[in-house]
């Protein structure tokens, strides 16, 4: 099976980081990337907490974590910048949020749209060469993430 490179991050802002990242500028390390929105139960339930926990479990220089905030349903209620910010502070998110670049309609965001998301959360982990190497929607055991990361940490 060829494996496909995972499609740059589309967005608009980023929090809890200096400057804009990009998955090319991440090369070299396994990317975490968690997508959800403020007012998915199950992204404040499992996937910040379960990202949370990666963060605190493997080295930054070994495994990024970073967030996707991409709304696609109640626009108005979870849409802002600010919003974000406050939502982060208040559940002690640590790890860079990007915010997807949404549509001039108001449809599905661009990255959830380029990675064919189906809704939040949605789990993706990509390899030291930027491959796509999992993309789950919904929740995933911390002891098979745990494994599928160190499995990834081991390739050459």
């Amino acid at each position: 099976m060829e494996l496909k490179t995972a499609p740059e991050l589309q967005t608009t802002h980023w929090l809890n980081a200096p400057q804009e990242i990009t998955l090319a500028s991440l090369r070299g390390k396994i990317v975490m990337l968690e997508a959800f929105q403020m007012l998915c139960p199950g992204c404040v339930s499992h996937g910040l907490p379960q990202a949370q926990r990666v963060s605190q479990a493997f080295s930054p220089d070994d495994v990024a974590v970073i967030g996707l905030h991409t709304v696609f349903e109640h626009h108005l209620a979870q849409g802002t910048k600010e919003a974000l910010e406050a939502f982060l502070h208040e559940y002690k998110i640590n790890f860079p949020v990007g915010i997807d670049t949404p549509t001039a309609a108001g449809g599905t965001p661009r990255t959830m749209t380029e990675y064919q998301m189906q809704g939040t959360p949605t789990l993706i982990l990509i390899d030291r060469q930027g491959r796509l190497r999992k993309q789950t929607f919904g929740m995933e055991q911390d002891l098979v993430l745990g494994a599928e990361i160190m499995s990834l940490l081991k390739e050459e």
